[in-house]
C-alpha cells in the first residue's frame, strides 16, 4: 500500500503515517489500534525488533522485466518474514547443513551442473523432487504468496545458510525448473552479479538458465532416454521423465543437437498450437516438501498448531501460510518428543 492508501484505509492523516515511517511519532495507542486493524497484523508485531534486512544485492530474481517495485519489495519482506520463521524453526529442530560447492569460478554451467551432481553422487539420473533434493542438501525452502505473482523465485545466502523462495502459483513444471535456476545462482553467483540493469545481471540469469536445464537434463540421459525421430508427440510423452515442460525439454534437445534450429522453431509452433506454451496439458503432480512435512507434524505431535505458530511469531496466520502453501500436507503422525533431527 502507498502511504496515501494506508491512510485513508486506518482513517488516519498521511503526514502521521509520514512521521511514523521516518520515526519522528511515537504513535498512540489508538493508532496502533487503526494501523492494526486495517493491515490485519497483530499488535504485538509493531512492537518487535527490526527483521534481519535482506541484503538486495544479494538475491537473484528472475523476471525482473516483468517484476514492479512494488512486487520486488512485497518478495523481499516476505523473505524478511521468512527468515524469522526460519529461525524459529531452527531453535527447535536440526535442519540439514549445507553441502552446495561454490562454483563461482566456473564459466560454463554445463561443467558446474556436472561437478554439483558428481559432489552429490547423483550421476545423470533425472532427480525425482527437486525440493526435496534442494532440503536434504540445506537449502531452506519456502513459497511465495499470491499477491507477488509476477515474482518467479529468488534466492540469496544468510549466515552461511541457502535460502531459495518459490512461486507455487505456476506449474509444477515451472517451479521445478525455477528451484534448478536458484540452484545455479547459489552456486555460481554466490558472490553477487545477479543485480537489475546490468550485463552481469543478464548473463547470471543466462547462466543460471543453462545451469538448470543441464541439471535437470544431463545430457548423456537425455541422449539415451529420448525415442527418435523426435516428434511433438514425444517431446510431450517424454519430459515427464525429466519432470520438467514440454518447451524446457525442446530447448533443451536444440542446445544438445538433437534438433536443428530450423526443428527447434518449428517444434516450439507446433507445442504452441497445443496449448505447451501458457501451461502444460499433461502435467506432473506438484512436488512437497520433506522438511515442512516433518517439522508441521512434530509441532502437531505437541498441539502446537500453525496459529500457535503465528501467534508466537507476532505475526497474521495468512502470512505464515502463504510461506509453506503448496509445499505441504497437514501433519498427523504421533507424538515422539524431544528435539527433532530433520534428515533426507
Amino acid at each position: 500500500m502507498t502511504a496515501k492508501a494506508l491512510a485513508e484505509a486506518a482513517d488516519l492523516s498521511p503526514i502521521t503515517i509520514s512521521r511514523l515511517e521516518n520515526g519522528e511519532n511515537i504513535p498512540d495507542e489508538e493508532t496502533i489500534l487503526k494501523l492494526s486493524n486495517t493491515l490485519r497484523y497483530p499488535i504485538a508485531f509493531f512492537f518487535k525488533d527490526d527483521p534481519d534486512e535482506i541484503d538486495v544485492n544479494a538475491v537473484s530474481f528472475r523476471s525482473l522485466s516483468k517484476m514492479s517495485a512494488k512486487e520486488r519489495h512485497a518478495a523481499i519482506s516476505a523473505g524478511e518474514i521468512g527468515l524469522e520463521v526460519s529461525d524459529w524453526i531452527e531453535e527447535k529442530f536440526d535442519l540439514p547443513k549445507h553441502d552446495l560447492l561454490d562454483l563461482s569460478y566456473e564459466t560454463d554451467p554445463e561443467t558446474a551442473s556436472k561437478s554439483l551432481r558428481n559432489h552429490w553422487g547423483i550421476g545423470e539420473k533425472p532427480i525425482g523432487n527437486m525440493i526435496r533434493l534442494l532440503e536434504a542438501k540445506g537449502v531452506r525452502v519456502f513459497s511465495l504468496s499470491e499477491n507477488t505473482a509476477s515474482v518467479d523465485a529468488f534466492s540469496f545466502w544468510r549466515d552461511n545458510k541457502p535460502f531459495v523462495f518459490l512461486n507455487t502459483f505456476k506449474t509444477p513444471e515451472h517451479s521445478v525448473t525455477d528451484a534448478a535456476h536458484e540452484l545455479g545462482h547459489l552456486v555460481m553467483h554466490r558472490h553477487g552479479g545477479t543485480q537489475p540493469s546490468s550485463e552481469l545481471s543478464r548473463a547470471a540469469e543466462r547462466e543460471a538458465n543453462q545451469f538448470a536445464s543441464a541439471f535437470l537434463m544431463p545430457k548423456d540421459d537425455v541422449k539415451a532416454f529420448m525415442p527418435r525421430p523426435i516428434t511433438a508427440e514425444r517431446i510431450v510423452n517424454a519430459k515427464a521423465r525429466w519432470r520438467v515442460s514440454a518447451m524446457a525439454l525442446t530447448y533443451r534437445l536444440n542446445a544438445i543437437g538433437l534438433l536443428t534450429d530450423w526443428q527447434y522453431k518449428s517444434m516450439c509452433i507446433e507445442l504452441g498450437r497445443r496449448g505447451y506454451r501458457s501451461g502444460e496439458p499433461i502435467g506432473i503432480q506438484r512436488e512437497t516438501s520433506a522438511v515442512w512435512q516433518k517439522v508441521l507434524t512434530e509441532l502437531w505431535k505437541e498441539r502446537t498448531t500453525k496459529e500457535k505458530i503465528a501467534e508466537s511469531l507476532s505475526l497474521p496466520l495468512d502470512e505464515l501460510e502463504s510461506l509453506i502453501w503448496g509445499l505441504t500436507g497437514e501433519p498427523h503422525t504421533p507424538n515422539t518428543g524431544g528435539k527433532l533431527h530433520i534428515i533426507n
